[in-house]
């Protein structure tokens, strides 16, 4: 079969004049099980792409980039794949093992669209501002849950933690993550930098898990989770991020990471929103992201861990096994192979 003729995009600039997208083998079927094409995907995002803008846009963003469709090859690219437009900016972010390099910025829709020419499915924003990329001005945390849970369990689970956000001084706010989660996120001030945050989302976590004994658990080990919703503080760390607002993921039925209206968790399922479906109803329904919500300050949840740390006794977590060794850090082994070495 021979390839599909490129088609050439049309697409809106800041400056009014528009941008030409060239889309090479727009027939490529993307979600070979539901017959999505890469032309596709940059039709559902230039339908959607003020909102997914006003989301992910002026942050360095990783690209979850798949050849062969989101049944073959994965990875990443954090550096600006070549060929990468004039109009297109980058900004230099430092990762934990100290090295920096360029990530890619998303400053306008043509730059996206541009990704996907690339074969990226889903954007990776990191919580930062590109002229500040040290400091987070967003609080994200992650609620993932085991396979035994349902998405009514993680509900209720997020129900609690928006009180406890808001207890701490946040305005939160909640996205699907495309598959069984739900992400809750909330602006801050960018006056701290990742660990501080890190630590602060760690006090929120382990607030809601002492409320919520029975549905929700801290453990980084997963041998320790049991049938519970992880709260996934390592999200929190720099170099780690989550799927977008409005970002497509790399699963049967092309998902979204739909931003939804607290009122609204209680009648939705994640597969109402895929990239056929979201662009109508964003039309129809609105933007439940087009106001970030009140911008809180970090120490709030900073206190949270504080309080733990000298009431309780309760000190630093494992972080990512990609990390180098960090202070205050408990042994990276996995508790039964210590228990088996003990």
């Amino acid at each position: 079969m021979s390839a599909s003729k490129p088609v050439m995009l049309e697409i809106e600039s800041p400056g009014g004049e528009p941008r030409t997208v060239r889309l090479s083998s727009p027939d490529r079927v993307m979600w070979p099980d539901d017959g999505y094409t890469k032309l596709d995907l940059a039709q559902y995002l230039i339908a959607v792409g003020e909102s997914f803008l006003r989301a992910n846009g002026d942050r360095p963003v990783a690209l979850e980039r798949f050849p062969d469709g989101v049944d073959g090859e994965r990875f990443f690219s954090k550096n600006p794949p070549r060929g990468v437009p004039e109009y297109a900016r980058s900004v230099t972010c430092t990762y934990p093992s100290g090295r920096s390099h360029p990530q890619l910025v998303l400053d306008e829709v043509a730059t996206a669209v541009w990704a996907i020419q690339m074969n990226t499915v889903t954007f990776h924003p990191w919580p930062v501002r590109a002229d500040d990329n040290d400091h987070p001005d967003e609080l994200r945390i992650d609620l993932d849950p085991q396979p035994e849970r349902s998405f009514a369990d993680v509900v209720e689970a997020a129900t609690e933690l928006r009180d406890v956000l808001r207890e701490a001084g946040f305005d939160p706010r909640v996205k699907t993550s495309g598959n069984r989660g739900l992400h809750i996120y909330a602006s801050i001030e960018p006056t701290h930098e990742f660990l501080d945050v890190r630590h602060g989302v760690i006090g929120v976590a382990r607030e809601l898990e002492r409320r919520m004994p029975e549905l929700v658990t801290t453990a980084w080990w997963k041998e320790e989770r049991g049938e519970k919703i992880f709260v996934d503080f390592n999200q929190a760390c720099r170099d780690r991020t989550i799927a977008g607002a409005y970002s497509p993921r790399p699963l049967p039925g092309a998902p979204v990471s739909m931003p939804v209206r607290w009122e609204e968790l209680g009648d939705i399922a994640t597969k109402d929103f895929t990239i056929a479906t979201v662009p109508k109803l964003l039309d129809d329904r609105g933007d439940a992201w087009a106001q970030r919500g009140a911008v809180g300050d970090v120490r709030g949840a900073v206190a949270l861990w504080d309080r733990d740390v000298d009431e309780r006794g309760l000190g630093e977590m494992p972080f990512p096994p990609d990390y180098p060794k960090m202070p205050g850090e408990p042994p990276r082994v996995q508790p039964s192979r210590k228990k088996m070495e003990g």
